[in-house]
């Protein structure tokens, strides 16, 4: 079956070269041309990779990224013809797999879209994640450290999730907030904060000096990949 590829760019002409160019390598190109379409064809469909532009006419390209839920698990290259080196770094910090500046090669792109789906393939986690002593069930919404099962609320398992299977990522907390939306928390950000502190708690050998979940000043929080 062909790999589903969502492209979600306003520039028409550019994103049916590059879909044209994609189709040809035997991949299945969507092309959307605004951020709430694309957001809903997310919504509605299941794609192996989104390549997204940020400069889109009716929501910033960001905003559609901070979007994407955790459960997706969406490689995700991104897109821009603006100069600011700022931009690509708080698009790797919030976790895209890749960035590629306009104008580009379709050829790089092919390079790009392969390299992240075959790295995705490899890193898809499994139903039951280990690292050291701590496994994360995903099914059964545990985590347990020797196999005995931490003190975890529904929400503060699924923030641990949230981080385990992007582990070595830095995740912001705007970012860790839009990936869990729905859920029954606070809009304030410093309440990541609180439930990061009881996750250490039930997961951290020494929660004041924690080895697994790290915070990163000024960014947000990484998942260490590997633990004792």
């Amino acid at each position: 079956m062909a790999e589903r590829i969502l492209l979600i760019d306003d520039d028409a002409r550019l994103a049916e070269m590059v879909g044209e160019y994609l189709q040809g390598f035997g991949y299945s190109v969507s092309v959307i041309g605004s951020g709430v379409e694309g957001l809903e064809a997310l919504r509605d469909g299941q794609f192996d990779a989104l390549i997204l532009d940020l400069s889109l006419p009716d929501i910033d390209g960001m905003d559609v990224f901070r979007s994407i839920p955790a459960s997706a698990a969406l490689p995700v290259i991104m897109l821009t013809a603006r100069g600011d080196p700022m931009d690509r770094i708080l698009g790797l910090e919030l976790g895209a797999d890749d960035y590629l500046a306009k104008p580009f090669e379709p050829r790089e792109l092919l390079a790009r879209l392969k390299s992240i789906i075959r790295r995705g393939s490899r890193n898809q986690p499994t139903q039951i994640m280990t690292f050291g002593r701590l496994g994360i069930d995903l099914d059964a919404m545990e985590a347990r450290i020797d196999g005995q099962r931490c003190d975890l609320t529904s929400y503060q398992f699924q923030l641990l999730s949230a981080l385990a299977t992007r582990a070595g990522r830095v995740l912001s907390r705007d970012h860790l907030m839009n990936y869990l939306q729905g859920t029954d928390i606070d809009a304030f950000d410093r309440s990541i904060d609180v439930h990061v502190s009881r996750i250490r708690a039930a997961i951290e050998d020494d929660p004041k000096h924690p080895k697994r979940l790290i915070t990163i000043r000024g960014a947000g929080y990484l998942f260490a990949k590997s633990q004792d």
